[in-house]
């Protein structure tokens, strides 16, 4: 359903980008539209072969707050977050993955940040799994070279996870789960959206650490824990996210890390990524294949 959207601003636009992401975006959108803040929800469908949006659409035909935006071909995940902001009614933005569960009490205190905090510039929450097993990518560091090295090799030094509790406050971060991500529409045009040189995976750091260069704050609500059922589309296509990962990895590395200058680095750093996913692949295929 394509209704005109609301003539007035709103307090708030919820973005869901949906890619054969199944039975969980019915519920995803349920419980965006059961939360009584004034918002406006623009699902954008990357031309679904599972019928949900469509489904969706029909269940809320006369719902004025629910608009799908239905594309005909997988544009991505940033350019369809961008094509959606583009026709958003909100002064704030909120992007949320089609696989969490919002609620009012914790929409509430997120937009309740941005009353008494100051230059806040992006807001992530803690993202869990069923169990209530926080996801690490809610709170992290710029996967800079060195870090990822240690990461992997368990080597001294700052790694990219964060390791440790879970912050259980409000605390500045470099970067924060692009499952869900709160921002002012006029600082998201001013950045010009995500960059659509990624498709899918590290558009979310590569918008985090552009915020703080445009000299806002990056800020994790420690204290708000939603569900997330992390990957529902994925699991369906493991091979083909896996080599937009590791694609978007080598464009962030040469976008921000200052190691990327070096060229012998560099090609050394294209070929472990590559070799990665190539050593991941047939696992993959292979589970896909079984399941």
């Amino acid at each position: 359903m394509n209704t005109p959207f609301a003539s007035t601003p709103l307090p708030l636009s919820v973005i869901v980008v949906s890619a054969d992401s199944g039975p969980g975006l019915r519920d995803c959108v349920r419980r965006v539209l059961a939360c009584t803040t004034p918002l406006e929800l623009l699902l954008v469908d990357n031309a679904s072969g599972d019928g949900m949006p469509q489904a969706l659409a029909r269940a809320h035909e006369y719902e004025p707050r629910f608009h799908l935006i239905q594309n005909h071909g997988n544009l991505g995940f940033g350019p369809a977050v961008n094509q959606a902001a583009a026709q958003a009614s909100g002064k704030l933005l909120l992007v949320l993955n089609p696989d969490c569960l919002l609620d009012q009490d914790s929409l509430q205190r997120l937009l309740a940040v941005f009353a008494v905090e100051h230059q806040v510039g992006l807001l992530g929450a803690v993202v869990c799994d069923a169990q209530g097993v926080p996801d690490p990518a809610s709170y992290r560091r710029d996967p800079l070279l060195r870090r990822a090295l240690a990461s992997l090799f368990g080597g001294r030094g700052e790694r990219v996870e964060i390791g440790g509790e879970m912050p259980d406050r409000l605390v500045d971060a470099e970067a924060v789960s692009g499952a869900l991500m709160l921002l002012p529409r006029h600082l998201f045009e001013r950045l010009g959206g995500f960059d659509e040189g990624y498709f899918l995976h590290c558009e979310d750091l590569d918008l985090c650490r552009r915020v703080r260069d445009a000299g806002w704050r990056v800020l994790l609500a420690g204290d708000v824990r939603v569900p997330h059922g992390k990957g529902g589309s994925s699991r369906h296509r493991p091979v083909f996210v896996s080599r937009h990962k590791h694609r978007g990895m080598w464009r962030w590395f040469r976008k921000f890390d200052p190691a990327a200058r070096n060229p012998f680095v560099s090609a050394a750093v294209w070929l472990g990524i590559w070799a990665h996913f190539l050593a991941q692949a047939p696992g993959q295929w292979l589970r896909r294949s079984r399941s």
